[in-house]
């Protein structure tokens, strides 16, 4: 495909749609549908995975996730992030969870060895919740032919990168501000769709990185 491709998930989530692929004694995670997809891609080299277990990050210093990172992103031209419905830990901080981090290496220029990467394409794809619905992020308005997305429940550095175009063309309908074309920079897909056509949503992700100046990114955690 030619394209590096770094995932970003839950590890440990267990609040998705089971797969029949996994065995019944076992929960299934993000990386079970992680699995999936790798299994569809054409070259699996091209996949960087992101949290790999339960690594405690809040006792790391700056420099060593940064390192950690530096080395998982940095080849990469997309980030795809598995949106889970459990996927952020109320108890702890955004710097003390690595999806975040993650997110946000992504999007910054990184330097190593005298060379500087450019920021990442991102796109979201949302896993259906344990009832197989997708309801819990994305939500069709009927009466004003729209979709919305729930956007509360996420990190806050992909929020401000939802929504985030800096002249947005909208309407108003029934109190609501409904955007057209691509308002973020963070592309979104549901999961059915994406790996029915892999392809064409993560080209969809990097026409918007062709954009980017259309839309006020934002590449730091909060404190």
């Amino acid at each position: 495909m030619g394209k590096k491709i770094f995932v970003s998930y839950k590890y440990a989530d267990t609040l998705v749609e089971r797969l029949s692929s996994v065995p019944i004694w076992k929960d299934t995670t993000p990386r079970d549908y992680l699995n999936i997809f790798e299994n569809t891609i054409e070259d699996k080299d091209d996949i960087y995975k992101g949290e790999s277990d339960d690594e405690d990050i809040g006792d790391l210093s700056k420099s060593t996730i940064e390192d950690k990172l530096k080395d998982r992103i940095y080849d990469s031209t997309v980030t795809v992030v598995l949106i889970s419905k459990g996927m952020e830990e109320n108890s702890k901080s955004e710097k003390e969870q690595w999806i975040p981090w993650e997110i946000s290496y992504s999007l910054k220029e990184i330097s190593r060895g005298g060379r500087t990467s450019l920021t990442n394409a991102v796109l979201a794809v949302v896993l259906p919740e344990d009832n197989g619905s997708y309801d819990y992020f994305v939500q069709k308005n009927v009466e004003c032919d729209c979709q919305t997305l729930i956007t509360s429940f996420l990190f806050p550095i992909m929020r401000k990168n939802m929504f985030n175009i800096k002249n947005p063309n909208t309407r108003e309908c029934n109190n609501l501000t409904i955007y057209s074309g691509q308002p973020s920079y963070i592309y979104t897909v549901v999961w059915k769709d994406f790996i029915s056509n892999y392809k064409r949503y993560i080209d969809a992700a990097i026409s918007l990185f062709d954009k980017r100046d259309r839309y006020n990114i934002s590449k730091e955690l909060e404190d």
